[in-house]
């Protein structure tokens, strides 16, 4: 129908060109295309649903001051706790030692000597063995090392020590002290489990200390035996010295009597002689 023809709308409205199709299917695309613009204008609108509050004049504006300030409030409160609490020094205290101070020497076997053992049945503590020098033969269980132990005695009499066999972990000993001529109460054996941790040993070892805990010292096998008799050694000077020092003073004196003793007699002697001959 065009605008020109008769019967035309007279009622003020532009005028416009009408086509009808003779068969409905040539439409087909014009549909399409409708349903498309339908689907695009869904999609927009569900996009300005869900991303509206993310946008430019959303809720990120707000959320991000938000943030910042219970940031800003949290580093305010830490700054104020960690001012209130005392310095803490992480550095443990240095001892103090000097001449004179007695009880301020080192003591690196203080937890072995202090160890309670049991000894023929009875309880014994190593910081009480005799001596200034103990030989300790760390025996564990299933050892099979009678020739090493025997050179152990063997070196540790030459050193003038005292040899004591300890079973760890309760292994038994009275029948090594047999063996090596020891007396009964030279066999210790750790019922209880008391020694500490670095003389669980799973192989023989020996240990020369002194019962006061101030020396210290551990000898392994090494192939080619054990060699302990300079380390006893090493450790009994420091109190044989101290004895050697207290005996040294009377011996100038018991050497120094004759000559002065003997001076003024063999002076005086010819003067008493000689004057009745004269």
């Amino acid at each position: 129908m065009n605008a020109g023809d008769p019967g035309r709308d007279d009622y003020g409205l532009p005028p416009v060109d009408i086509e009808i199709p003779d068969d409905a299917r040539e439409l087909t695309r014009d549909v399409h295309a409708y349903h498309r613009e339908l689907r695009s204008l869904r999609r927009q609108h569900l996009a300005r649903r869900l991303y509206g509050p993310l946008s430019r004049d959303g809720m990120v504006l707000p959320l991000l001051a938000g943030c910042l300030a219970l940031t800003l409030v949290a580093a305010t409160l830490l700054t104020v706790f960690t001012a209130r609490q005392p310095t803490v020094i992480l550095r443990p205290p240095r001892p103090v030692t000097g001449p004179g101070q007695p009880g301020t020497r080192a003591r690196p076997a203080a937890a072995l000597v202090n160890t309670m053992l049991f000894a023929a049945g009875q309880a014994t503590a190593l910081n009480s063995l005799p001596g200034p020098v103990v030989v300790l033969a760390l025996i564990p269980p299933g050892c099979q090392c009678l020739a090493d132990l025997r050179e152990l005695t063997i070196q540790a009499s030459k050193a003038k020590a005292l040899i004591y066999l300890v079973g760890v972990h309760n292994a038994p000993v009275s029948a090594l002290t047999a063996d090596l001529g020891l007396g009964a109460t030279q066999g210790l054996e750790d019922s209880a489990n008391a020694l500490p941790a670095p003389y669980r040993v799973a192989t023989l070892t020996a240990v020369v200390v002194r019962p006061d805990g101030t020396a210290l010292r551990v000898v392994h096998q090494r192939g080619h035996g054990f060699q302990i008799e300079r380390d006893v050694r090493a450790l009994i000077p420091a109190l044989a010295t101290a004895g050697a020092a207290s005996r040294s003073p009377a011996a100038p004196t018991a050497s120094g009597s004759p000559a002065a003793s003997g001076s003024p007699a063999a002076s005086a002697a010819p003067a008493a002689s000689g004057g009745p001959t004269g």
